[in-house]
């Protein structure tokens, strides 16, 4: 986003998301498929993989309902701000869904709906423009979900124990970790932009974004 730029017009008008029942289908199919992303990561059809679907569903609902309340205190509560703070609560119990219970679960993904709606609110108001919000979503919510599984790992789900049952150091694991990533990334993938930039460009040319990418892309429209 930072070596991209803006879009035409970003800032000057609203750019409504082009279709809220398609983007709620495709996130009730990402919920589901999460399933298998995290239960399956135990390998087997076992009492493990049970757990980690259950805290992966109860850290999503959790993420939904905090971000929808969130929303509704600057103004109306959308059907694209609920699959959002479910994606949020999604992305947050990954790192943990091997090792959290229900009620660690809850709040993981109640802090993540909150936490990634102030990050999208705070990425707006840097003028920056990321229409997915991968950053605010995936970014935020994945670091806080590697830093809460420190928090809330339970040696009753798994062998490994957290903060809250005495266990400081994996805690520290957690943020040396997670903090080492968010350098690696930034600093790699900002190298990596910039080179490609330079080279090939990353941006098509103001009239091509004008006349839409459907069509200066692609040479035919999505829609009819």
């Amino acid at each position: 986003a930072m070596v991209i730029g803006k879009r035409v017009g970003f800032g000057s008008y609203v750019m409504e998301p082009h279709n809220i029942p398609m983007a709620m289908l495709g996130a009730g199919l990402l919920w589901f498929g999460w399933f298998g992303f995290n239960a399956g990561s135990a390998l087997g059809a076992n009492g493990l993989a049970a757990s980690a679907l259950v805290v992966t569903n109860t850290s999503a609902a959790a993420g939904a309902l905090t971000w929808l309340l969130s929303s509704w205190l600057k103004g109306k509560p959308s059907a694209l701000g609920m699959v959002s703070g479910g994606i949020a609560g999604l992305v947050a119990i990954t790192p943990a869904a091997g090792f959290v219970d229900v009620p660690g679960a809850m709040v993981i993904g109640a802090v993540a709906g909150v936490l990634c709606y102030m990050s999208l609110l705070f990425r707006v108001s840097r003028g920056l423009d990321e229409s997915c919000d991968a950053w605010a979503v995936h970014g935020m919510g994945g670091l806080w979900g590697a830093v809460a599984t420190g928090i809330f790992a339970n040696s009753a789900v798994n062998s490994y124990t957290g903060l809250l049952q005495g266990n400081f150091n994996q805690f520290a694991v957690q943020i040396m970790a997670a903090g080492i990533s968010v350098v690696y990334a930034f600093v790699v993938t900002y190298a990596l932009a910039k080179l490609v930039d330079s080279f090939m460009g990353l941006r098509v040319t103001e009239d091509e974004e004008y006349v839409g990418l459907d069509i200066s892309q692609h040479g035919e429209k999505a829609y009819a």
